[in-house]
C-alpha cells in the first residue's frame, strides 16, 4: 500500500474531524481539585463508562521548554503513568503542550488524550502528527500560571484552574466506530436531507483519491456549514459585512456554492435544511426550535441576494477557464491566481470551490498567485483602516 504524504494525511485529517461549529464537552475547577482529580476522572470516564480499549489510549504532557524556563509537567505525567505505560506517555513542547489565551494573563500545561482507531500496533509516532487513525479527543488544560504584562515572565496563581475540552463529534465517531464524524448518526439525517433537497447521489462517505466525483465533499461542506448558520443566527448573529457577521456571509455563501455547483441544488435549497437541524438538535438546544423561523427567513433571503452574484461568479470563471484553456503547455493550462483572487472577492466563491470546478476542467489553479493576491489585499485593508483611524 502507498503510504499518503504528511499534506494528504493532512487534508484527509481535517475533512473528517474539523467543522465551523462543533460541541465542546468538559469540566472546570477553579480551586476545588486539580490534576489528579482530571485525569482520574477523565481515565474513569473514557475507559470505565465508555470503555474503551486502554490499550489504545495514548497521552501527551508538558515536556519543558529550556528557553522559556518553564520546567515539565512531572506531575501530569507522573498521574498518567499509574494508568499507562511510559510508551504511551508522551512529551511536547509549547505548541502542543502549553496553552495561552493571549500574550499575557492565565495560562498553563495542558495533557491531551489521543484515541488510536487502528489498535493492534504502536501508534506513538501518530500522535500530533494530523493522522486522522490516531485522534485528539480531550484536552485537560492546567491553569496555574499567570503572564505578567510588564516582563513576560510567568507568576504562580494563588488558586489553580482546571479547564478540559472534549470533542463532542469526535468522541461520538470513535463510540459508533466510524472513521469520520460526518458517518455518525449527528450528521446523517442533514445528509439525507441535502440528498433528498438537491437529488444529488446519495453520500458515501469518500475523501481524497477513493473517488472520482467529489460530491461527499460538497455535502460535508454543506452540512457542517448548515449547523453553523443555524446556531449563530439562533445566537443572536446575522450575516454581514463587518467583522464575525462578514465571516457568516462567507459561511453561508459557501454552502450555497458547493450546494448549487457541485451538488445542482436549487435556488432555496439551503434555507430548506434549517428544519432538519432543529429537528436533529432542537430537543438539546430550544433556542434552534424558538428561532427556527427567523433563522430560515434571513438564510433565504441571503441566498436570494446572493444568487445574482452567484451567476456573474460563474460566467467570469467560464472566462477564467476560456482564457486558461488558450494557454495550454505542456503541464496543462492553469487559472490565474489573480482571477481565482477576484472570484472570492468580488463573487464568494471558496479557492477549493475553484480548484474544485477547475480540475474537472482539466485545469490547476495557481494557489501561490492567490495567497500573493490576498496578501495584498489584507494589506490594502490595513492601510485604509489606519488612514480611517487618523481621520
Amino acid at each position: 500500500m502507498v503510504k499518503e504524504d504528511r499534506r494528504s494525511l493532512r487534508r484527509r485529517h481535517l475533512v473528517m474531524y474539523h467543522h465551523t461549529f462543533f460541541e465542546m464537552l468538559g469540566n472546570w475547577s477553579f480551586g476545588d481539585y486539580f490534576k489528579e482529580e482530571a485525569i482520574s476522572w477523565a481515565w474513569e470516564l473514557l475507559t470505565q463508562v465508555y470503555k474503551l480499549p486502554s490499550d489504545r489510549v495514548y497521552v501527551t504532557y508538558f515536556g519543558g521548554d529550556e528557553k522559556l524556563g518553564v520546567e515539565a509537567d512531572d506531575e501530569a505525567r507522573d498521574i498518567w503513568l499509574k494508568f499507562l505505560p511510559p510508551a504511551r506517555v508522551l512529551p511536547f513542547g509549547c505548541k502542543d503542550n502549553f496553552w495561552e489565551m493571549g500574550d499575557t494573563g492565565p495560562c498553563g500545561p495542558c495533557t491531551e488524550i489521543h484515541f488510536d482507531r487502528i489498535g493492534d500496533r504502536d501508534a506513538a509516532s501518530l500522535v500530533n502528527s494530523d493522522d486522522p487513525t490516531c485522534i485528539e479527543v480531550w484536552n485537560l488544560v492546567f491553569v496555574q500560571f499567570n503572564r505578567e504584562e510588564a516582563d513576560g515572565s510567568l507568576k504562580p496563581l494563588p488558586y489553580k484552574h482546571v479547564d478540559t475540552g472534549m470533542g463532542f463529534e469526535r468522541l461520538t465517531s470513535i463510540l459508533q466506530n466510524k472513521t469520520s464524524n460526518y458517518d455518525t448518526n449527528v450528521f446523517m439525517p442533514i445528509l439525507n436531507a441535502i440528498q433528498q433537497a438537491t437529488g444529488a447521489a446519495p453520500y458515501s462517505g469518500k475523501v481524497g483519491e477513493d473517488y472520482v466525483e467529489k460530491t461527499d465533499m460538497a455535502y460535508r461542506v454543506v452540512a457542517d456549514h448548515i449547523r453553523t448558520l443555524c446556531f449563530a443566527i439562533a445566537d443572536g448573529s446575522c450575516p454581514g459585512n463587518l467583522g464575525r457577521e462578514f465571516v457568516l456571509r462567507r459561511i453561508l455563501r459557501r454552502g450555497v456554492c458547493y450546494g448549487r455547483e457541485v451538488l445542482n441544488g436549487p435556488k432555496d435549497f439551503l434555507s430548506g435544511l434549517v428544519k432538519v437541524v432543529v429537528e436533529s438538535m432542537g430537543d438539546v438546544f430550544p433556542e434552534l426550535k424558538d428561532h427556527e423561523v427567523n433563522i430560515r427567513n434571513i438564510i433565504a433571503k441571503e441566498e436570494y441576494l446572493f444568487g445574482s452574484t452567484l451567476l456573474k461568479g460563474i460566467r467570469m470563471f467560464k472566462k477564467a477557464v476560456k482564457k486558461a484553456s488558450e494557454e495550454l503547455h505542456d503541464e496543462g493550462g492553469v487559472l490565474s491566481g489573480k482571477d481565482a483572487f477576484d472570484l472570492w472577492d468580488r463573487y464568494g466563491f471558496p479557492l477549493d470551490l475553484t480548484q474544485l470546478m477547475a480540475e474537472e476542467r482539466g485545469l490547476l489553479v495557481d494557489v501561490q498567485g492567490f495567497e500573493n493576491a490576498m496578501e495584498e489585499h489584507r494589506k490594502r485593508s490595513k492601510t485604509a483602516q489606519k488612514k480611517e483611524k487618523q481621520v
